[in-house]
């Protein structure tokens, strides 16, 4: 057996490869990135013609899955939590459809939002899909549950969800691989070729398969060797551990020995005969999950016995934020071991534009543009130009989802805000801008939109971006008059003139598209040492 040290978004990759995919699928998104980039980056998996191209979105990257699925082949699609919303329609339609080749969706969730826009919860999903869902406790875990998952996929013709955290995602650990490399599955056609059509009348019978299935998902749960009920001799608490947060009950107690009895859940539905047992032999039960409440709101009204149970609703535990040992020694009642406080003198760093950054040169172009103005005016959207909204450039007025600032920008200007404005990345546009761009353009709406074309996808480590070489045909396609596509070369020299050609497009009343372009500084250097290195 080969033992490596991994991330556990690479045990999972890791996983994916010793299991036979044959291809996966995913729109770079932090902590999931390191996945795809782990496959793209095996030598194994380019002599073995693994497809692993980056999608442009997440819907797209999930349909895709489930194409080859449809076709008999093992696949896998990654997103973090947030790209879970922009993959639903499909992710919960393909329950209903069920899978063919076995299907892993893995949604990386992000307590704490050290890199999101909210703390959003997968495993939500996965109930409101009725899918079965994975959550590994480990990297070791993370890779046996992605074998166990495909073979689960293809036994019972369902796509599995496995939920992980930023933790899981960038902490490293060691990783027995199987013995044995599992071939991929032969081109197979559905047995059933009405399978996935989900017609009304089709439907409705998979969804009667799928509510079935729910007792057959259950049952494995009670089997599972991901789900373990550990024996304590203090029944005075039992305690539910799920995922990661098994390791942090663990460092509170030096021999790691719980004198309790605990459940530890890394597979859902939960097991209720494990779940009973528990409750049978506690007085209460204190529920430990990263996340939201979902184990601890499913006990409420699942158990049915007024047996008390703590967690994060009724405040044992922190409503928000990730996870830690000093947390859960509190809500333990053994003494907690945060330490003295961070001193007055160490001050946090907060992100911040790399020096000679492109997007840099577009924001005080586009501040003097509109300096006559009232504020409140740019509406933006999600990658590193997001972080325009902070000192010095105070640029941008919102970043709510993929997408958005051009539909935010094409609304405001309806409610009577003119000019507006939208800012948004290359990779962003293709991502989800390109349908508010044809809306603004079939109302002839008064906004300006600024594609920040730095050629990469940046935020999440540098990807290709979709859009390269493709912006101004797909804006011309779209319907944006050639003559109000305007493409600037963001640096100080060329500051007046990109200042006059702003001036110009806030005044046109229609669309107008300004594309700032100029390479990501980090992409250059980047670029520049492969050169060098291949030398």
């Amino acid at each position: 057996m080969q033992k490596l040290l991994l991330l556990g978004d690479e045990a999972i990759a890791q996983g994916a490869i010793d299991s036979g995919i044959s291809g996966i699928y995913a729109y770079p998104g932090t902590p999931s990135t390191e996945i795809t980039e782990f496959v793209q980056n095996s030598k194994f998996a380019h002599e073995n013609h693994i497809h692993s191209s980056w999608s442009t979105n997440e819907k797209t990257a999930m349909e895709s899955a489930l194409g080859m699925s449809y076709a008999g082949k093992r696949t896998m699609v990654c997103m973090k939590h947030v790209g879970l919303n922009v993959a639903a329609d499909p992710f919960i339609n393909s329950a209903i459809t069920g899978a063919n080749g076995g299907i892993i969706v893995v949604s990386a969730d992000d307590p704490s939002m050290h890199s999101s826009q909210n703390e959003q919860d997968s495993r939500f999903f996965g109930n409101f899909a009725m899918v079965p869902i994975l959550e590994p406790g480990n990297q070791q875990e993370a890779y046996d549950m992605v074998c166990y998952g495909y073979d689960f996929s293809e036994k019972f013709n369902i796509p599995v969800l496995m939920r992980i955290t930023t933790r899981m995602a960038h902490s490293r650990s060691g990783v027995t691989r199987l013995t044995e490399i599992r071939k991929q599955n032969d081109l197979k056609m559905p047995s059933d070729l009405r399978q996935f059509v989900l017609l009304p009348n089709l439907a409705k019978k998979r969804y009667k398969k799928l509510l079935k299935d729910q007792l057959t998902f259950v049952a494995e749960s009670e089997v599972s060797p991901f789900n373990k009920y550990i024996d304590g001799k203090d029944k005075s608490k039992g305690i539910i551990v799920a995922g990661i947060a098994y390791n942090y009950l663990l460092e509170n107690y030096p021999d790691r020995v719980v004198p309790y009895p605990v459940l530890k859940i890394g597979q859902y539905p939960l097991p209720r005969t494990l779940v009973e047992k528990l409750a049978d032999e506690c007085d209460e039960i204190l529920v430990i999950e990263e996340g939201y409440p979902m184990v601890e709101e499913s006990l409420k009204g699942y158990l049915g016995r007024g047996i008390k149970v703590h967690g994060r609703l009724d405040g044992t535990l922190p409503r928000d934020g990730e996870l830690n040992p000093n947390l859960l020694a509190v809500a333990l009642g053994i003494p907690d071991t945060f330490g003295l406080p961070v001193p007055d003198l160490v001050v946090g760093r907060p992100p911040s534009l790399c020096s000679g950054c492109p997007h840099i040169d577009s924001y005080y172009a586009l501040s003097e543009t509109l300096s006559k103005l009232s504020n409140g005016r740019v509406f933006s959207d999600i990658g590193c130009y997001t972080l325009g909204a902070l000192k010095p450039y105070e640029a941008i007025n919102s970043c709510v989802d993929m997408g958005a600032s051009i539909t935010m920008a094409k609304g405001a200007a309806d409610a009577g805000l003119i000019p507006s404005v939208a800012v948004i990345g290359d990779s962003t546009f293709t991502h989800s801008g390109m349908t508010g761009l044809l809306d603004a353009v079939n109302d002839k709406s008064p906004i300006t939109v600024m594609i920040l074309d730095n050629g990469t996808t940046a935020m999440t480590g540098g990807q290709d971006s979709q859009a390269f070489g493709k912006i101004e045909d797909i804006c011309r396609g779209l319907g944006v008059e050639a003559a109000h596509i305007r493409v600037l070369k963001p640096l100080k020299k060329y500051h007046d003139e990109n200042v006059a050609i702003l001036k110009e497009e806030l005044a046109y009343d229609g669309v107008s598209v300004i594309i700032p372009r100029r390479e990501c500084i980090v992409a250059i250097d980047k670029r520049i040492r492969e050169k060098f290195k291949n030398k």
